[in-house]
């Protein structure tokens, strides 16, 4: 085993973080459509997560948001002139496009990429492919300026892959490490990543969009060089999507040996659970913790975001914590059930609950702020350390959120030429932050 860590990269939640009800199947964001959003709150309450898991012992960095409104978007969709004009003419003849470009959906770097650290692939490099996201316009915005971001990150092609993502075609729709879990014995070691897909590349599906196609997972894996006797691809269940879990990781986490999972996550729960322990064949033996739907019905599960938590191996402790949200806390049923799972023996002996509930009303919960990649101490040392987090880098980026961010937005706001020329100041503002963490 080499000495690696797992390095939670959140995404820092941009100025324009709103209400706008843009996800399809993604019951929180329909149901809360049209609110007021406070971005200054989200953001802040974003980055004290990340705080308290660096005062955990564990390592942290941040995407940065991407910049919006997206304007090339909006000039390809026709609209041109001056900023002003291109922002005033949207407003007024396509205010759907408009608040497709200001979405700060990027805030969910689960989505950002789909991750395979250097120990399970073919070339002994790290490997991330940006999620096409194809199946959301609003979404399909995000890759080309992912990919140019974990590009600086990552900047080192000694250690590191960035591809580039899949074809932007519903046969390879792709929604990143939102849909994959990787499963080991130690961070450093070999493991099995288990890809969840929801339909196949040419079938049509009832209901709340599957997202995840098998084609794209497989084609990723390939990409990757993920050894081929350790992949595994289980299709999730028609029940769980229907339900709102519009990716596997409102119904499914997991770390080192274990997963934890709903009942309802998958369609064949025992072929999933005898794939991923023959692929472990040698690695390690598998630990399921699986809540039953008798305990906590699946609906109870996708409300309080139960299993969009991060599960955490923290220093010094020999069982797994589950950072869970306040509404896993607030919901009685898995209350209940978190109440009588940590004081057992098994491998979860913990729940936290941290308060990110701005994102929690758009449908993110603690594991969507989130992108892990599992990285040995020499591509630690090989990454951009601008991304990585320590106590002042925290301190200086709440400064800069405090200074550039409202504490109410609407989607009325985006036809406001003013309200862009605001952000971009704001984004200038926050190059000249991580430049100075270079320094």
């Amino acid at each position: 085993m080499s000495s690696a860590w797992e390095v939670n990269f959140d995404g820092l939640i941009g100025p324009t973080h709103n209400y706008g009800g843009l996800s399809d199947g993604n019951l929180a964001s329909a149901n809360n459509a049209g609110d007021i959003s406070n971005p200054r709150e989200a953001a802040l309450q974003g980055l004290e997560k990340m705080r308290k898991l660096l005062r955990s012992g564990l390592k942290q960095g941040f995407l940065p948001p991407l910049l919006r409104p997206n304007l090339p978007f909006l000039q390809c969709a026709g609209f041109s002139g001056t900023v002003e004009e291109i922002i005033t003419q949207a407003g007024k003849d396509a205010p759907a496009l408009l608040k497709a470009a200001y979405s700060a959906s990027s805030m969910w770097a689960a989505n950002a990429a789909t991750v395979s650290p250097s120990a399970d692939t073919e070339d002994g490099r790290l490997h991330l492919t940006p999620a096409n996201l194809s199946t959301m316009l609003h979404r399909s915005l995000e890759h080309p300026d992912t990919l140019a971001s974990l590009r600086s990150i990552f900047d080192d092609p000694a250690h590191f892959a960035v591809h580039e993502a899949l074809p932007e075609h519903p046969d390879f729709s792709d929604e990143g490490a939102a849909n994959d879990v990787r499963l080991c014995a130690g961070h450093g070691d070999e493991g099995v990543e288990l890809f969840v897909f929801g339909r196949e590349a040419s079938e049509s599906t009832n209901g709340f969009p599957a997202r995840q196609t098998r084609l794209a997972s497989e084609r990723i894996a390939a990409m990757h060089g993920v050894k081929t006797d350790r992949a595994v691809f289980v299709r999730q269940s028609v029940a769980a999507i229907n339900a709102g879990a519009f990716h596997n990781d409102v119904v499914c986490v997991g770390t080192l040996d274990t997963l934890f999972t709903h009942e309802l996550a998958f369609e064949d729960k025992e072929a999933a659970y005898q794939a991923i322990s023959d692929a472990a064949n040698g690695l390690f033996e598998l630990k399921v913790v699986e809540v039953p739907q008798a305990e906590v019905p699946i609906e109870d599960a996708i409300r309080s975001y139960l299993f969009n938590s991060q599960l955490l191996s923290m220093p010094g402790e020999d069982r797994l914590v589950l950072l869970a949200p306040l509404e896993t806390q607030e919901t009685e049923s898995t209350r209940t059930y978190c109440e009588r799972l940590t004081p057992g023996n098994g491998p979860i002996g913990r729940v936290e609950y941290v308060d990110v509930r701005q994102s929690m009303r758009n449908g993110g919960g603690p594991a969507c702020l989130r992108l892990r990649v599992v990285m040995t101490n020499e591509e630690l040392e090989a990454v951009n350390p601008a991304f990585l987090l320590d106590e002042s880098k925290i301190d200086k980026l709440q400064d800069w959120v405090r200074a550039h961010y409202r504490d109410a937005l609407s989607a009325s706001d985006f036809a406001d030429p003013a309200l862009a020329s605001e952000i971009r100041n704001a984004h200038l503002a926050l190059l000249d932050v991580i430049n100075s963490f270079s320094n």
